[in-house]
């Protein structure tokens, strides 16, 4: 048989030009790779000498264990320590054996070792008096592939590999260009750090879908493991990139991820819209012919038809669609409001029974109302297409201003305001130290310095931080009976402006309001509070107080009096032969003027075949608002799914009744 020397001289070479590059094993056990070499060689050419033959002694058997499964990637194709050429017979043939057996095999490893050589060329021993020498397989190997703990760097890329593999398959193309979007339009928090690797891995992932799956695209993958981007998926913008690939609502995921890198009180400076959700939902606008029914406005008296109304006004009615040009009679003036009469009375009974009998209708501004009031809005084009998931272009904005409600900010400050079977709060206006104090029946003093688990929230200790503050005061049960003693103390005065205060107190009885427009010194008593068997049974407030919120101007009108009521509608979702979801009532009040631009348009009452855009339709509701309009209607509105009350006066030829009106 031809000189072994040769062979094992030519693996040793290509071994050596293979290690140049990262060098990977394959998924070949020690034993069958052994196997694998012993059958490459044909019948007849693997004689028996002794208990070996040259090429087969437990010299070469440990090196074809160690380095037969040794491959490289080339061109984007394995290469291995057995592609060989020229080389003797039968060596020839088990080299092209061998390289097919081991091509045929998928990349398990990196290929380190402890060792930093396997194999020895060569030994000699004495057969029949002389010296004999036998080759082996043998090569020396490069320090950078040598390392003591070579298992736990192997199992270190084995992992990242799956992770690079697992974030290409599973981190879809379209949520990568989502999250590029919104970087580009600085949509999320420190998205711009994130730019680059973002780009990276779209780049990386680009180019292995393009391989072909399996064999071909893992040696991409493996060629990559030292790639910066190869644990992007468990980056913190790539955990981004997972939640929108499985599907989460983008406002949800960028919650999420802002949660794990942004400031607790963190403001997105845009809206979650990305440049392609734009072009798929204008698209859509447009195959739906809908582009004109985007442009809004407020809606007129003149717009809506009287049919379409449950009241209104005869001074008005002339100016509605249908009704009577010019009409002319005699308004009725109701007598002075006393909201003591005041019938209680259910909205359905008001419309049936009261309004055809009423000629004119009076509704009591409070300042809780600051919340509720609405705006209708209509379409600047009457022919466009339907928006909504009713049969009419118009719709309604609730203002949503509650910066006047004492509640509500006593709310947005952290207190508790909800099922609480009493509450006392004090606003002011300036950088006073103000503090509500409450005396219980048994001697409890509830203050800054002995909060009781009641006081939760004081603001303005220590130093003024607000021109706008709270405190609270709350109960869940009221569990001792007797007086209750509320007043405010001054305890340090900053300022000689915007003086005094007020006391919202809430019970079972319901909102009263006491205020005081003096300089606070010292201690000014407010109310004294009556519990019988855990109820209050009596309110009584100190003379110092003046009863009453003080009235607020919103919207043109002035709060704590009677406003003309112009009409009376349903929301829009309930005109004609509508019923698409919630009913609202819209006291539309004369001289009521929103300032502002309002939006006109709602995802909640989007048509189902707009429902997908919804995201796009959010950003066009705030980019296509309606003018502020002299001819507005706007007014008070109030929704069946709340347990709202208002008082209104009727009037009318056999008619002069206060009512509060249940919702």
């Amino acid at each position: 048989m031809a000189d072994f020397k040769v062979f094992a001289g030519a693996v040793r070479e290509r071994f050596n030009e293979l290690s140049q590059g990262t060098l990977y094993v394959v998924a070949s056990d020690r034993d069958a790779i052994w196997a694998a070499y012993l059958a490459a060689f044909p019948e007849g050419t693997n004689p028996i000498f002794r208990e070996r033959t040259e090429h087969d002694c437990s010299c070469c058997r440990h090196f074809i264990r160690d380095i037969g499964n040794v491959v490289a990637i080339q061109n984007g194709t394995v290469a291995s320590v057995w592609d060989l050429n020229g080389l003797p017979e039968p060596y020839q043939t088990v080299a092209d054996v061998m390289s097919a057996h081991v091509k045929a095999l998928e990349i398990r490893d990196v290929y380190l070792t402890p060792l930093a050589q396997h194999g020895t060329e060569a030994n000699h021993e004495m057969l029949n008096g002389k010296a004999h020498t036998w080759h082996h397989f043998a090569v020396r190997v490069p320090k950078g592939f040598v390392h003591a703990n070579y298992a736990e760097r192997q199992g270190e890329a084995r992992t990242t590999f799956q992770v690079l593999k697992r974030g290409v398959l599973e981190l879809t193309p379209e949520a990568l260009a989502t999250v590029a979007d919104l970087i580009d339009q600085n949509a999320i928090y420190r998205g711009q750090e994130f730019a680059g690797p973002v780009k990276a891995f779209r780049d990386v992932q680009e180019r292995a879908l393009a391989a072909a799956p399996g064999s071909a695209r893992d040696l991409l993958l493996w060629q990559l493991i030292d790639n910066p981007v190869v644990r992007f998926r468990n980056t913190v913008i790539g955990t981004l990139v997972q939640d929108l690939s499985e599907g989460v609502d983008v406002e949800r995921a960028v919650k999420s991820y802002e949660t794990k890198v942004a400031p607790q009180n963190y403001k997105r400076p845009t809206a979650l819209i990305t440049k392609r959700m734009v072009e798929q939902a204008m698209h859509a606008i447009r195959e739906l012919d809908l582009e004109p029914a985007l442009e809004r406005r407020h809606a007129r008296l003149s717009d809506v038809s009287v049919n379409s109304v449950l009241f209104v006004d005869n001074s008005v009615q002339g100016q509605m669609k249908g009704g009577v040009e010019g009409l002319l009679l005699q308004e009725v003036k109701p007598k002075p409001f006393d909201p003591k009469k005041a019938v209680e009375i259910s909205i359905d009974e008001f419309v049936a029974d009261v309004l055809p009998k009423a000629t004119g209708v009076s509704l009591y501004l409070d300042n809780g109302l600051t919340q509720n009031f609405v705006s209708l809005t209509a379409p600047v084009h009457e022919d466009a297409g339907g928006l909504f998931k009713w049969g009419n272009n118009f719709a309604w904005s609730y203002d949503g201003n509650v910066t006047d409600s004492i509640k509500e900010k006593v709310k947005r400050a952290g207190g508790t305001v909800e099922n609480v079977a009493m509450r006392v709060s004090l606003a002011w206006y300036n950088f006073d130290d103000l503090d509500i104090h409450v005396v219980e029946p048994d001697g409890n003093h509830i203050f800054y310095g002995n909060k009781s688990g009641k006081l939760d929230v004081d603001m303005n200790a220590g130093g003024g931080t607000s021109r706008d503050p709270v405190e609270n005061v709350r109960w869940l049960r009221l569990h001792r009976d007797g007086t209750y003693r509320v007043f405010v103390h001054q305890y340090c005065r900053r300022e000689s402006v915007d003086v005094g205060f007020e006391v919202e107190l809430e019970t079972d009885c319901g909102l009263k309001n006491f205020r005081y427009e003096r300089t606070v010194q010292g201690e000014v008593p407010v109310c004294l509070i009556r519990v019988e068997r855990g109820r209050v049974t009596m309110i009584k407030a100190a003379p110092e107080m003046i009863e009453g919120a003080a009235s607020l101007e919103h919207w043109g009108l002035e709060t704590q009096q009677l406003v003309k009521v112009n009409s009376l509608v349903l929301s829009p979702n309930h005109w004609d032969d509508n019923a698409a979801g919630n009913k609202h009532w819209f006291f539309i009040l004369d001289g009521c003027r929103n300032p502002l631009p309002t939006r006109g348009i709602y995802n909640e009452f989007l048509s189902p075949k707009l429902e997908k855009h919804r995201k796009v339709f959010e950003v066009l509701g705030d980019k296509t608002k309606c003018p502020p309009d002299a001819q507005q209607m706007s007014g008070v509105g109030f929704s069946s799914t709340r347990k709202d009350r208002v008082t209104v006066v009727a009037t009318g030829p056999s008619l002069n009744q206060a009512y509060t009106v249940a919702f």
